[in-house]
């Protein structure tokens, strides 16, 4: 079925976060304020991973590739969502839906694939150190990049293939702060149930055991590295803390949305912020605040580009 012939509705409402208009002019500086800094810590984190010769490894090359994917996850959605806190009416057109369910689905597969690649990172580094070089190839880093991209890819379209041709014939207004799969199936005409338990298993059941995978292997590292030395046990989970949250912060919105996508929760707007806004602000604050080398990095970049501006 062609969704240009066969729909009425061509815009969607958004209701985002409705109360008072001091509230909304709260939310707006908050967000603004976070998104920015989302922006600046992220483009920070690459620009130092990039100039930095001292962080030219393949746990940083990795890094470098999260901060990317974290400042393109936020900016999907957050600028719609900032605008729309002082705007009358909260719409958009049924293609901005779709667009932004699609790059939301493209950097989040994608993230999630990195994130695998990171903790193996990890694994090697701890439980290998000897051969870690030689494992951690830059052609396997350049393999790890792409299949990331290649994965985030088939895992928005296969659902979007599936959605595009969805009917809408009204109501058209998505409690939420921007346009997700849950909310916008369950606008259309049709009976979707084998699609709902498709998005389940696509996005749902995925997070889970992505999430679950990568605790265990966090576990499997520590427990080797307290077999051959109980005293490195400390220093593994220092080097593996950060990891730890930034994994959580990722999976645990996704799985509560998606798991369950198509029943309501209360805490679904929260959660949706909280996956496309506070994760993304979060992660460079946790990587720089806990990586002293990266801050001895970033320290340096500064006082050369201080003193590059003084000479220019």
């Amino acid at each position: 079925m062609d969704l240009k012939n066969a729909s009425v509705v061509t815009e969607f409402i958004l209701l985002g976060f409705s109360g008072q208009w001091e509230l909304q002019i709260f939310f707006f500086v908050t967000f603004s304020l976070v998104y920015g800094a989302t922006a600046l810590g992220n483009i920070l984190i690459i620009v130092t991973v990039t100039f930095s010769a001292t962080l030219h490894s393949p746990m940083y090359f990795l890094l470098g590739n999260l901060s990317f994917l974290d400042m393109c996850l936020s900016t999907v959605t957050t600028p719609k969502m900032i605008t729309d806190l002082l705007a009358e009416h909260k719409t958009i057109t049924i293609w901005g839906c779709m667009t932004q369910m699609f790059f939301m689905h493209f950097f989040g597969g994608a993230e999630m694939t990195l994130l695998i690649a990171m903790a193996f990172d990890r694994y090697v580094a701890i439980c290998k150190p000897l051969h870690y070089r030689t494992i951690m190839s830059h052609r396997l880093l350049k393999g790890f990049v792409i299949l990331s991209w290649i994965i985030g890819f088939i895992h928005t379209m296969s659902q979007m293939v599936l959605i595009v041709n969805l009917p809408f014939c009204g109501p058209n207004v998505v409690d939420n702060i921007f346009c997700d799969l849950p909310l916008v199936i369950k606008l259309a005409c049709i009976q979707t149930y084998t699609l709902e338990l498709f998005v389940i298993a696509d996005s749902g059941l995925l997070s889970l055991i992505c999430f679950s995978l990568l605790l265990v292997s966090y576990a499997v590292i520590l427990v080797t590295v307290w077999q051959r030395s109980p005293g490195g046990l400390s220093k593994a989970l220092s080097t593996l803390s950060a990891h730890v949250i930034v994994v959580t912060l990722f999976f645990g919105p996704c799985i509560f949305i998606y798991a369950w996508p198509f029943n309501s929760f209360a805490g679904n707007k929260i959660l949706s912020v909280f996956y496309t806004v506070i994760t993304p602000f979060l992660n460079p604050i946790i990587y720089t605040l806990r990586n002293q080398k990266m801050q001895v990095a970033m320290r340096k970049l500064r006082i050369l580009l201080v003193s590059s501006m003084q000479n220019f």
